[in-house]
Formats: structure tokens, C-alpha cells, sequence
């Protein structure tokens, strides 16, 4: 109750004449005055705790920055859910529990028990080797000395005429952006962040670093393809940060993998493929059957997810891919196949076609590097692999009448005799994963891994240029050769170096390093040009157009494995260390490794 000084003046005035009347009849009223009064201040405070308090505790400052993320959340939420029916209370369940965990790790309430030298401990030897992983024997480290030359020349090229755009166009001379990156910048110089790093590029990997610091802007506002930004930009940052240390990787990365968040906002938890990284809001890409999500993109996120909250203390990354392994689990798989495109509504296939190349790829080796990344501890993901291995076997390994083993793609029940070149990588898969399997089958997938490798192979060698197409094919008396015009480029493509690599780890059968000199004399002779390297619209014609794109994946996964093929075993050792589709290494996660306390490295670096 207010005191009488505070009162309006007429108030005051009229009580002073209360306490003028006579003795009786003025107790009595200012008893009753006060009565009332006082019961009116104390029901107006039940009425306030009942209607304001809780809202008063549950509001924000609006220049706070929790509230400012509790907004943007909330606002992504409900854009995301732009084609599905929605209610308010609907929109904002998932995103305020999306903000719980958020705010913890943004407060430090969780991520700050993550350590740096915690986790070089768990590193079972030393990431960049006792000696860089420097060669023995000369010729093989003249190979490697020359894979060196060829980055510094991608590099300085990309830096003179396309810096800070995502790729260079060798050509022309100038930088190209493209629309796969939602506004993002750069790709090529996060792409390249590790492999400078390992190479010893020690100038140019500090000229990435300091763009990365001043000029990385993840506040986009475009179309972005989740899949390409995850293995791209989350990945390079990851591994960047786990080589190196520099805290710059590690807030760069956690900022940009909560962008990613709003597009798991569908009723199954299937991430659409499409987000824009400004306003959360999420789609599938127009060409995709009914709406689809892609396998190979909503199943290529557990890598890094998982390490995104390995830094942050943050669960809910671990959450969202959880989750689309419960689903998978739980739909029916024709002839225990993983079709390619899945509705994100209905949780339901929508085609069945399967392919181990494009659309489903990437899927497959997350399964078994999971498996590899949690020290072998993530039985579900084991499981999941081999059952998908078998079921591979039974239906899409075939044998051509030249006696090379290929993967056809199946559509409905029916083969496609085809093989592309995205499937080329699977001859690593399955030798990394032949350690793993049933019992009495290792050397079985170590067959295989090495007959898959040597098909992709012959399809470089069978061609004029010794470079392998998009894709090859297996009918019609053609064996791992282009039958059609639209499948005859080469756009500096890893995957068939990518299987070079790890058999050579898996067996030191020189033939691998060969086969993987083979292509560097391949890409010098036909691939570089005056301003870089571009890839070739012909494989098979003798002179050669090219099409005037040096990828970003160049630099990032072909140039890395084959440094690494030329390189001792120890330059990132496969026991401490797994690569993402996109080559950056991330390390395997031991239990001891997330101890909060720093330790002493017994590593130099």
C-alpha cells in the first residue's frame, strides 16, 4: 500500500477531513478505509502472481542476447514449417526446447568442459606423424614432393584471381560463387584449411586462417544445400580446429552448425535439403521426387554432428542424426535396401531406386566410419552397415563377362548396369570395414574392396586421356566404358584416388601408388592449365575442352589423398583419425577424451 505522502493530492486532502471528525465516527471510517484498502492491495497481488508472474519471469530483456536467440529460433521454427500445417503452440515446442540446450552451451554451462589437451592425449600417435610422414625411399617422396607443387599451384591461382569466392574459374581468371552455399563464401579456402596444414604450407594455410577470422560472414540470407555446407564448411572448420587448436575454427564451426538446426523442424525429423541459413526456413529440392530428402545428404550429417556437440556439450546435434537412424531402423527396407529417396512427412520411401553411387553414396561409408569414430563402440551403426553389405552382395554386385566386379544400381527390382564414379569410393569402404564383419569374412571384403578398385581403375585406363567418366557401363559389350555422350566428363572427381589410398594403407601393394601416379601425370598433362586446374568435358577424346572449374574438392579430397598415398602411414594414422566425404579428418571419440580436466600433451605437434 502506498503511504499517504505518495497518494494523488485530492486523496490526501480528503483523508486529513477523516481524521477532523468527531472521535467515534472517524475510528470507525479510517478502520473501514484501511480495511478496504488493504484488501484491495492484496487481491490485486493474488490477481498479479496469477496472470503476470510467470510471464515476467519467462520474458527476456529485449537487448539481451538469450532473448535474441530465443526470437530467431522461434521465427526459423515456424518459417520452416512453411508447406505443413502449424499452430503456434505446434511451432514453438520444438524450437524453445532447441533454445534450452542452445543457451546451455552458448553459456558455457556444458562446452566448457571440453579440452584441447584432453583431447591430444587420447590420440593414440602423433597426428602429423614423427616426420611429417615423410617417404623413405626417393621416388616416392619426389611423388609426394610434386602432389605439394600441384596445391601451391591450385592454390596461388585461386588466390590471385578468385579470393574469397567459393572456386576459381582457371579460364577466365576470375571467381565463381554459385548458388550451393546459401550466400556463403570461401568454400575453397575452408576446403583447403587441413590440407595445407598437413602439407606444411605453413604461409598459405595462415593466409586461410586470418580470411577465415576477418572475412568468414555466416549471417547468408540465401539458398543453402544442408548436405554441401555440412561437409564442406562444418567439416573444414572440424577438422581445422582438431589439427591446429585455433579457438577461431571452433566458434566459426558451433555458429554455424546451429544454422543448421531449423531444418530438421518436419514431423519425422528428416532434414529437408534446402535451408536458408538467414531465416531457418527449409525445402526439398525441386527436383526431388514428391518432396524427398535425399539419403546420401540426411545420412551424411553424423559425423560431424556428432563432433559439433563433442565441442559445444550441446546433445541436441547427437539428437537429430539419433534420430534418423531410429527412423531408418524402423521402416521396412525392400530386400533390406536403403532407397534413395525418403519423404521427411511421411517418414515413407518414395522411389524405389538404390545406388551406391549418387543419391545414396555417403550414406553407406557414415555407417561404418560411425562405427570407427566411437572406438568401435557404436554397435547400432555396426549392425546397420554389414546388414546393408549383405544386402549389396545379394543384389547389386555383379560380375561382367571380362571378369570385373561392379555395383549396378537397382530400380524397382531391376538392374541398371551402370556404375558412377561417386561409387568409386566404396572400394575404401569396404577395406576399412573388412576388419569388422562376421567372423571368417575379412579377407572376403578385402577381395572384394581390391576387385571394386581394380574396375575403377580399368575405367581410367581404358580412356584416352587415362582419366575415368562420370559414369561407365556394363551392357552392350561395354565394360567400364562411357556409352553415353552426357556421361564422358571429368570434373577432377577423388573417389577412385580415394580407394588408391586406403588399399594401399589396407595391403602396401605398390600397384595402388602406381595406379595413383598414373593420375597425377593424367591431371597434369590434361587437367592443368595456365591459372590452375580445370576439369575435361571428354575423357575419351584425344584433344581435350575443358570446363573451366578448379572444384573446391580438388583441393580438399583429391590433392589430400594422393599427398596421403605417397606419404608413411603415420600422416594422420587410420586408428586416430577418420575422413569425412569430404576428406577432412576428424578423430576417432574415446570415452577418456572428454574429460573436462587439461592435461599435458604427450604429443608434439
Amino acid at each position: 500500500l502506498r503511504s499517504p505522502s505518495l497518494l494523488p493530492q485530492p486523496a490526501t486532502r480528503w483523508m486529513c477531513r477523516l481524521a477532523l471528525a468527531p472521535s467515534g465516527m472517524g475510528l470507525r471510517l479510517s478502520q473501514k478505509f484501511v480495511f478496504l484498502l488493504f484488501l484491495s492491495g492484496l487481491v490485486t497481488l493474488c490477481f498479479g502472481a496469477l496472470f503476470f508472474l510467470p510471464d515476467t519471469l519467462s520474458k527476456k530483456v529485449p537487448g539481451d542476447p538469450e532473448h535474441q536467440r530465443a526470437t530467431r529460433t522461434v521465427e526459423r521454427s515456424v518459417g520452416s514449417r512453411a508447406q505443413e500445417e502449424w499452430s503456434p503452440a505446434r511451432a514453438q515446442e520444438p524450437a524453445a526446447r532447441d533454445e534450452r540446450v542452445t543457451s546451455a552451451a552458448h553459456n558455457g554451462e556444458r562446452g566448457s568442459a571440453y579440452s584441447y589437451e584432453a583431447f591430444k592425449t587420447c590420440l593414440l600417435k602423433p597426428a602429423l606423424g614423427k616426420n611429417q610422414g615423410t617417404p623413405p625411399d626417393s621416388e616416392t617422396l619426389q611423388r609426394r614432393e610434386k602432389v605439394k607443387e600441384m596445391m601451391k599451384f591450385a592454390w596461388d591461382n585461386y588466390k590471385r584471381y578468385a579470393w574469397g569466392n567459393n572456386e576459381l574459374r582457371p579460364l577466365t581468371r576470375n571467381g565463381h560463387l554459385g548458388n550451393m552455399f546459401g550466400g556463403l563464401r570461401g568454400a575453397s579456402i575452408v576446403d583447403s584449411l587441413d590440407t595445407l596444414y598437413i602439407m606444411g604450407l605453413m604461409e598459405e594455410y595462415e593466409e586461410a586462417k586470418e580470411w577465415v577470422q576477418n572475412n568468414l560472414d555466416l549471417n547468408s540470407n540465401g539458398e543453402a544445400s544442408l548436405f554441401e555446407v555440412n561437409i564442406r564448411y562444418v567439416g573444414g572448420l572440424l577438422s581445422a580446429y582438431y589439427l591446429t587448436g585455433a579457438e577461431i575454427f571452433k566458434q566459426k564451426v558451433m555458429e554455424l552448425g546451429e544454422k543448421l538446426l531449423p531444418a530438421f523442424n518436419t514431423p519425422t525429423g528428416i532434414p529437408r535439403g534446402v535451408i536458408n541459413l538467414g531465416s531457418g526456413t527449409s525445402w526439398s529440392w525441386g527436383w526431388a521426387s514428391a518432396g524427398s530428402s535425399i539419403l546420401a545428404e540426411f545420412g551424411t550429417l553424423h559425423l560431424e554432428f556428432l563432433h559439433l556437440s563433442q565441442l559445444s556439450g550441446n546433445p541436441l546435434f547427437t539428437e537429430k542424426v539419433m534420430n534418423i537412424r531410429k527412423l531408418l531402423n524402423k521402416i521396412e527396407k525392400p530386400h533390406g535396401l536403403y532407397p534413395n529417396f525418403l519423404s521427411p512427412v511421411s517418414g515413407n520411401w518414395v522411389q524405389h531406386h538404390v545406388s551406391i553411387g549418387g543419391l545414396g553414396d555417403s550414406f553407406y561409408e557414415y555407417l561404418i566410419k560411425s562405427y570407427l569414430m566411437s572406438d568401435k563402440t557404436d554397435q547400432e551403426a555396426q549392425k546397420m552397415y554389414y546388414s546393408a553389405m549383405e544386402a549389396i552382395e545379394t543384389n547389386l554386385v555383379q560380375k561382367s563377362p571380362g571378369g570385373l566386379t561392379y555395383l549396378a544400381e537397382w530400380r524397382g527390382g531391376i538392374l541398371d548396369h551402370k556404375m558412377g564414379h561417386l561409387a568409386c569410393f566404396s572400394g575404401g569402404m569396404i577395406g576399412i570395414g573388412a576388419d569388422d564383419g562376421p567372423a571368417g569374412q575379412r579377407q572376403h571384403y578385402l577381395d572384394l574392396a581390391a576387385e571394386i578398385t581394380h574396375t575403377c581403375h580399368e575405367s581410367y585406363s581404358r580412356s584416352a586421356t587415362k582419366l575415368g567418366p562420370e559414369a561407365f557401363r556394363f551392357d552392350a559389350g561395354a565394360e567400364a566404358t562411357a556409352t553415353r555422350l552426357s556421361d564422358r566428363y571429368y570434373i577432377l572427381r577423388p573417389e577412385v584416388i580415394e580407394s588408391y589410398m586406403y588399399m594401399w594403407r589396407l595391403t602396401h601393394d605398390p600397384k595402388y601408388r602406381e595406379w595413383g601416379w598414373e593420375a597425377v601425370e593424367a591431371l597434369e598433362k590434361h587437367c592443368r592449365v595456365d591459372a590452375g586446374f580445370s576439369g575435361i568435358r571428354d575423357v575419351y577424346a584425344s584433344t581435350v575442352s575443358h570446363d573451366n572449374m578448379q572444384q573446391s574438392f580438388f583441393l580438399s579430397e583429391t590433392l589430400k589423398y594422393l599427398y596421403l598415398l605417397f606419404s608413411d602411414d603415420d600422416l594422420l594414422p587410420l586408428e586416430d583419425w577418420v575422413f569425412n566425404t569430404e576428406a577432412h579428418p576428424l578423430p576417432v571419440i574415446r570415452k577418456r577424451s572428454l574429460s573436462p580436466s587439461p592435461v599435458v600433451s604427450k604429443h608434439r605437434w
